[in-house]
């Protein structure tokens, strides 16, 4: 999976449920993505966080290449956001130091500051998996060849994807290669949530401050079926 920013619930079950997760972090670049913003709930509904980076006329510029923009004031915007619209929920403060010491950190580029962020909501969220970035594995090819090259590399022989990819993978090419495919069947599950009607697909963020250590049970419950 490509590193986005403050990742929803769906993400977090991909990660729980498979032994290796790839940070999919040098492919193309692509401005309105999750690659660099996601969503809050506040008392006006949802509010959308995006993080400012440098792409003008950079054609085919890969995601590990993407410089993060500090001309722009983001960082305190972000935190204030967050301080602001969850200082009243239930487990704000289990979680609130951490996040500002992140917010407190410089990253040059846009994977570095996603996947630090990951980490941080994976080590709080308390999933356990093994995770390494495509560009560390040097893996050549294009497309399905290289995602059945960085399966080989790390010797898997089931690909857990999202379901997005089921219309996009070539499941003959990954059958000849001996790899399986299993896509993601995902039902977003509700939780408490402040202020009025339930939204769903915020980032996970908005589960941990109002669920706390119910957060992993949670994410795991959202799951109907694998195809």
């Amino acid at each position: 999976m490509q590193p986005i920013y403050l990742p929803w619930l769906g993400y977090f079950e991909l990660m729980e449920n498979c032994d290796t997760f790839v940070y999919f972090d040098d492919v193309e670049f692509v401005k309105k993505t999750f690659q660099r913003r996601n969503k809050i709930k506040t008392k006006q509904g949802e509010l959308l966080l995006t993080v400012p980076v440098f792409s003008k006329n950079k054609l085919d510029q890969r995601i590990n290449e993407t410089c993060i923009n500090y001309g722009i004031k983001w960082r305190k915007k972000h935190f204030n956001s967050i301080k602001m619209n969850y200082c009243k929920a239930p487990y704000y403060n289990n979680y609130i130091g951490e996040i500002k010491n992140f917010y407190d950190q410089n990253y040059t580029y846009l994977p570095e500051l996603d996947i630090k962020l990951i980490e941080l909501l994976k080590k709080m969220i308390g999933i356990k998996t093994k995770t390494i970035s495509s560009s560390q594995l040097k893996v050549n090819g294009k497309k399905d060849e290289r995602i059945v090259n960085i399966c080989k590399k790390l010797k898997a022989k089931i690909l857990y994807d999202a379901s997005g990819a089921k219309e996009l993978l070539d499941k003959s090419y990954f059958k000849q290669n001996n790899i399986e495919l299993v896509f993601q069947s995902y039902k977003h599950p509700t939780y408490k949530q402040q202020w009025g009607d339930f939204i769903s697909y915020l980032s996970v963020l908005d589960l941990l401050m109002n669920e706390g250590p119910n957060t992993l049970e949670i994410i795991k419950s959202g799951v109907s079926s694998q195809d």
